[in-house]
């Protein structure tokens, strides 16, 4: 069983930048794909990024390349999200997500879900 808690959300102008993190309680974490997901109201639930167990390939929702940069510290066990230039539809509640068999799991079921940090961007 592992764990996930968020943390880093709130209000930030367009433009801005917030930084979210997710820390797991798991003694096997580095076995783990992890990444973001994120539901705006009256949507659906969407991939935002994920990186793979060592830290070395990062995939992104086109939605959020170059804008979001996804990275993990296998010793605190801990996956974080940096968003820079921040739109209006970036909105949503944002979920940390852990999956066991890489990234085609990872991205349609991960194994486990964290509860969500809210994030706000005002125009």
């Amino acid at each position: 069983q592992v764990q996930l808690v968020e943390s880093g959300g709130g209000l930030v102008r367009a433009g801005g930048s917030l930084r979210l993190s997710c820390a797991a309680s798991t003694r096997t974490f580095s076995d783990y794909y992890m990444g973001w997901f994120r539901q705006a109201p009256g949507k659906e639930r969407e991939f935002v990024a994920a990186i793979n167990w060592s830290g070395s390939r990062p995939e992104y929702a086109d939605s959020v390349k170059g804008r979001f940069t996804i990275s993990r510290d296998n010793d605190k066990k801990t996956v974080y999200l940096q968003m820079d230039s921040m739109k209006s539809e970036d909105t949503a509640v944002y979920y940390c997500a852990a999956g066991s068999l890489g990234i085609v799991q990872f991205t349609s079921s991960p194994d486990y879900w964290g509860r969500g940090t809210q994030v706000t961007v005002s125009s």
